[in-house]
């Protein structure tokens, strides 16, 4: 009798106990999502004023900032990440790379437009036009995909770039679209372009105005395993010139040629091959 009356006692106080926490604790989640959802927009509202749009539907913006990690954390629609979005802006990207490189390029034959594009529209490009607005501060990640690097991951930040593309099409049509694709895209072409092609311009400068060798350090690795940066220098010689990081040596040794071709073109003068022919 004694025992039931105990097991009884503590089961029941048990609830009472879990029930109080439950109905404290709500509030406490409430005023959570509340300031989560605050600082979301209050970033989406920074986001729109960098690029100069303002979305009429916030939720199409809000999807081409979703990462799959953080639908897949939050039990949300397996189509609430940005994958469509980014479907629908690689067509549009084309079409306003592809009218850009027809005007501007009036001389150029077929095959030349189609390599050019393929430079503009690829992974490394797209990523490295992302800097300016900083794109990867504004990505919602689950949390393993954040800790692991998302927010500086080429693929990404491009597949994203594609997806915002995307959404301003669907929200204020091509016109806008193709605006933000101008300003943010094919601005400083030639600048890209070499970016695209830094290893390989920068052994053609380094042939023709140099006696020694061009080659890549490895300065540092970074991180564990699952989340490396790599720290590479180019030099000339002995001569250090440009570093690059990356998460891949690949990555870092383009970065680091980059970096290296503007010093050798505002430092030292030397001419650098225009592989945009006007």
């Amino acid at each position: 009798m004694t025992t039931t009356f105990t097991f009884c006692g503590k089961w029941l106080h048990l609830v009472r106990v879990r029930s109080c926490y439950e109905i404290s604790a709500q509030p406490f989640h409430d005023r959570f999502r509340k300031v989560r959802r605050r600082f979301k927009m209050k970033l989406q509202k920074e986001l729109e004023d960098k690029i100069g749009y303002h979305f009429q539907n916030g939720r199409l913006l809000t999807q081409a900032l979703t990462h799959s990690s953080y639908v897949n954390e939050h039990h949300m629609s397996k189509l609430a990440d940005y994958e469509r979005l980014e479907f629908l802006g690689d067509a549009v990207l084309e079409i306003a790379a592809s009218e850009f490189l027809f005007h501007k390029y009036p001389r150029n034959p077929e095959g030349e437009l189609t390599r050019m594009r393929a430079s503009i529209v690829c992974e490394p490009t797209l990523a490295f036009c992302t800097r300016e607005l900083e794109l990867g501060k504004y990505l919602l990640l689950g949390k393993g995909e954040a800790q692991t690097g998302g927010r500086e991951r080429k693929s990404v930040l491009s597949d994203v770039l594609e997806a915002l593309i995307g959404a301003i099409y669907l929200d204020g049509g091509f016109a806008n679209a193709k605006e933000f694709v101008h300003r943010f895209v094919l601005n400083d072409i030639e600048h890209k372009q070499l970016f695209y092609d830094s290893k390989t311009i920068l052994q053609e400068v380094v042939q023709a105005n140099y006696g020694e060798g061009l080659k890549y350090c490895l300065l540092a690795e970074e991180g564990p395993d699952h989340d490396k940066k790599f720290i590479v220098e180019a030099r000339i010689g002995h001569a250090p010139y440009g570093k690059g990081c990356g998460r891949t040596k690949k990555s870092a040794e383009q970065e680091a040629a980059y970096e290296t071709l503007l010093l050798l073109k505002e430092e030292k003068n030397i001419k650098i091959p225009r592989n945009l022919a006007e």
